[in-house]
């Protein structure tokens, strides 16, 4: 796919250097900008005996500065999605007046420090030096969610947009890239600054049920009462206002909302964190969730299926669209849950072919993910089932 600022591809067959070389070199042409200012590439494990060869073949040919990505079994470009396509799919973006500047970090560096001074040391990067993060990790040897809270210190409201890479389950090894090099643990962030700043649509798949409600007993990470009533009965009760079939479509898919910022007059999608309901007891009326909630919090229950997938990542892009009106967007990355694509909508291509449709055309490129990475108001955090879509858009 080719757009004014952004080329993407998928290259399908087994690797050959010379036909490679050639593939490159021709996508580079493709890109009618002076000069390429980022590169993504988004591997299969059945290109990781040739990673290296291939990420250098693409700085080279590719004529690619800065190269990052990671490996996944699903690869996304344009307006497709590739589910066990195997191959790789590359983007090059000319972003004008960015200022980037990419960092490798791992468990041993969570372990030495963490926080505002630490990160902004080892970066060398300000709050003030960036508009926000593009990050990749590894599930397996990463305590992401402990990283991604340290990075919220460093740099939040900033937003960071990403996902944790995928690749051999039965080894649970997977693949990170930063220029030249490949690396099996730890993760790459890129910051993004200067003239471009990143907007990100966070889709977490779920449509909202009842009314919002407020906490009004809770301990650690069970809800004991909600409105001043046994939290199980807000939720059946709940439950009771949808439809038969509603009601059959939300049997092991109903989920919390957490509104994160309480000073909305309003609240909408996407402000939001939504988490597991992990267990209901009805004799105490206890609602068990993975969160820690706090008392006096806004809530609101929330249904996840297909149809509930489809019109909230309708309804963001929706807003989106609106928010960017004489925007410039340069391109976009696309990083999607493993729980998402045909399995759960029946059809391929949904989510990229949504994109397209309401903000295309944009040059996009991204992966399957064992996790998603986006904010949800001034905090990032990690989501499963999520959509997080990260676009890079001139700053005005």
């Amino acid at each position: 796919m080719q757009s004014e600022f952004a080329v993407t591809a998928h290259w399908r067959g087994e690797f050959e250097e010379a036909a490679f070389q050639a593939w490159a070199r021709k996508l580079r042409a493709e890109l009618h900008a002076p000069k390429v200012s980022l590169g993504l590439v988004f591997m299969s494990p059945k290109m990781f005996p040739q990673a290296e060869q291939i990420l250098e073949i693409l700085r080279v040919d590719g004529q690619i500065p800065l190269l990052a990505g990671c490996s996944s079994n699903s690869l996304i470009t344009g307006v497709h999605e590739f589910e066990d396509d195997g191959g790789l799919v590359v983007a090059l973006y000319s972003l004008p007046g960015a200022e980037l500047k990419a960092f490798r970090f791992t468990q041993a560096d969570l372990e030495q420090g963490s926080g505002r001074a630490y990160w902004q040391h080892k970066t060398g990067v300000t709050p003030e030096q960036t508009n926000g993060w593009l990050a990749f990790a590894d599930p397996f040897n990463m305590d992401c969610e402990a990283w991604l809270g340290s990075w919220n210190e460093a740099y939040a409201p900033a937003p960071i947009l990403g996902g944790l890479a995928s690749g051999e389950q039965t080894t649970q090894q997977t693949q990170l890239y930063l220029n030249g090099e490949v690396y099996e643990e730890g993760g790459v962030a890129i910051s993004i600054g200067g003239d471009v700043k990143l907007v990100g649509v966070i889709s977490q798949g779920c449509t909202p049920i009842g009314d919002t409600w407020t906490l009004t007993k809770v301990e650690k990470n069970l809800i004991q009462e909600i409105g001043n009533r046994p939290a199980f009965e807000v939720l059946a009760e709940t439950f009771g206002t949808l439809t038969q079939d509603e009601q059959q479509a939300s049997r092991g898919n109903l989920f919390i909302g957490l509104v994160m910022n309480e000073y909305l007059e309003e609240y909408h999608r996407g402000d939001f964190l939504v988490r597991n309901l992990i267990g209901v007891d009805p004799q105490s009326g206890i609602i068990a969730v993975g969160a820690l909630p706090r008392l006096g919090q806004t809530i609101q229950f929330q249904r996840r299926d297909a149809a509930a997938a489809t019109e909230d990542m309708k309804a963001l892009l929706a807003r989106a669209r609106k928010q960017l009106a004489g925007a410039t967007v340069y391109g976009g990355c696309l990083c999607s849950c493993n729980g998402r694509g045909q399995g759960l909508f029946g059809e391929p291509d949904h989510d990229a072919k949504m994109i397209q449709e309401m903000l295309g055309p944009v040059g996009m490129s991204g992966f399957f993910c064992n996790g998603e990475i986006g904010p949800v108001g001034e905090r990032n955090f990690l989501h499963g089932y999520t959509a997080s879509l990260a676009l890079f858009v001139k700053k005005s």
